[in-house]
């Protein structure tokens, strides 16, 4: 599976969870984001609207709110399981961008 695939699959999972926990409904209404994943040789992009995540796209987008710097290996390791989000953070494998309130709504991401 692509680095790409795994995005969308997290993505997809978590706009299912949205989908079913109303509080996290609420918690999201109104909020309007966009992120970029800078990972050097590749970048990605998606948005935050409507409470749901759109599909990931490829390249950069203008004006992120939040910027998750990070490298393939780190990323697919975080996405897959096999490395804990808050583990690569503190290992500085992976680094992030934006206010803090926009950091607890991405790590509903994860």
């Amino acid at each position: 599976m692509t680095l790409k695939e795994l995005l969308n699959e997290s993505v997809n999972k978590f706009n299912e969870k949205v989908a079913k926990d109303a509080r996290l409904q609420r918690e999201l209404d109104g909020i309007k984001k966009k992120v970029l994943i800078d990972l050097g040789t590749e970048k990605y992009n998606f948005s935050l609207e409507e409470k749901r995540i759109l599909p990931v796209n490829d390249g950069e987008i203008a004006d992120p709110d939040i910027i998750v710097s990070s490298d393939p290996e780190t990323l697919e390791g975080v996405l897959s399981g096999k490395i804990k989000p808050m583990k690569a953070w503190a290992l500085r494998k992976i680094r992030i961008k934006g206010s803090l309130e926009d950091i607890m709504h991405l790590q509903k991401l994860f």
